[in-house]
């Protein structure tokens, strides 16, 4: 399985539930828009509150540290602004997650956290001294060190009757079972290799004792990452669109065509809702999606605990922590969802207001 794994693993980083959005002081700078438009203050705001949960969020130091120095700028809401646009702080951010040095990083913190030492005591040492030493060390461990030690694990688990796990045909069952309908698209890859042509007991038994929590992990971190792009985008082009509102509202006070400038501002702040309805109508189907992958990872934990073969005893306590996970994010997708209806109906009625 180490092809796979070592492959997987290179993946995005690991995202932890999001903080309390508020418990950030915001500086606000002087903005024509805010000054002028409630929504585009509330629209600010969730910027803001935005920026600050990927800061305190569990991503790679990379976006991290940017999200704090966009949030502590004395620039205020253009700074945010800017960390948000198309080739902002964001962008540069993730840009540099794709050198050498950062993936190989991520790597190694990702075997540390998906590989027990109970299973895999020689995978989990070697990765940790990779952590603790030099690029040098943790590029070797991605290039060599981790097939060596993962098969240095199994040949102990092979000579130990004590540590090696039984495969019984339910178990090897189960896995075809999420190999074919997990919904987690990592998860079902990482079964599918398990039991690929010519695999082994060892090789089903190495997806409970950490393949399966290898593609948990990843299947989590890719839909965090995969929703904080989606919503930095979002978060861009609704300001954009609430300052051309504000600003062809402004313009219909001394326009020389009145009902020309109107139908102008009532277009700009139709614009603004639609684009607020199409984000809810995505944050729905996240909410959907997370919620699916908690009531999963709920159904594997009760499984676990029910069962009397030890091999089932691995994925006990990352089931209980993808659930947890993943409970997290519906939570998230529903608040985020629901501001992104409160804007729509704002908008709304900066449109009506316009119409008079």
């Amino acid at each position: 399985m180490s092809a796979l794994v070592a492959g997987v693993l290179a993946g995005g980083g690991v995202l932890l539930p999001a903080a309390p959005a508020r418990a950030y002081t915001a500086v606000r700078a002087a903005d024509p828009a805010d000054a002028s438009s409630p929504v585009a203050a509330a629209a600010a705001d969730e910027a803001r509150a935005r920026v600050l949960r990927l800061a305190k969020s569990g991503l790679p130091a990379e976006i991290r540290t940017s999200a704090w120095n966009a949030l502590r700028s004395t620039r205020g809401d253009a700074a945010i602004a800017e960390w948000l646009a198309p080739g902002g702080g964001y962008d540069a951010a993730k840009q540099r997650l794709r050198d050498a040095r950062s993936r190989n990083r991520a790597f190694c913190e990702r075997v540390v956290s998906t590989h027990p030492v109970a299973f895999s005591p020689q995978v989990r040492s070697a990765a940790e001294r990779a952590l603790k030493g030099t690029d040098a060390d943790r590029a070797a461990f991605v290039k060599t060190g981790y097939a060596e030690a993962q098969q240095a694990d199994r040949v102990l688990r092979e000579a130990d009757a004590q540590r090696r796990l039984e495969v019984a045909e339910k178990d090897r069952a189960f896995v075809r079972v999420v190999a074919e309908s997990d919904p987690g698209e990592q998860v079902r890859v990482a079964a599918q290799w398990a039991l690929r042509a010519g695999s082994t007991d060892a090789d089903v038994a190495e997806f409970f004792g950490y393949g399966w929590a290898t593609g948990a992990a990843l299947d989590v971190e890719a839909y965090r990452l995969r929703v904080a792009d989606g919503e930095v985008r979002r978060q861009h082009v609704l300001s954009s669109l609430i300052a051309q509102a504000v600003a062809a509202e402004e313009a219909l006070k001394s326009s020389a065509d009145a009902a020309k400038a109107r139908a102008e501002a009532e277009s700009a702040w139709r614009a603004v809702a639609d684009h607020a309805d199409g984000a809810q109508t995505a944050w729905l189907a996240e909410q959907e999606a997370a919620r699916a992958q908690a009531e999963s990872w709920q159904n594997i934990a009760r499984l676990s605990k029910e069962s009397a073969d030890a091999i089932w005893e691995k994925i006990a306590a990352p089931a209980e922590a993808r659930q947890g996970d993943w409970a997290a994010e519906q939570a998230e997708a529903a608040r985020t969802a629901a501001f992104w209806k409160d804007m729509a109906d704002r908008a709304r009625d900066s449109e009506n207001r316009v119409k008079g």
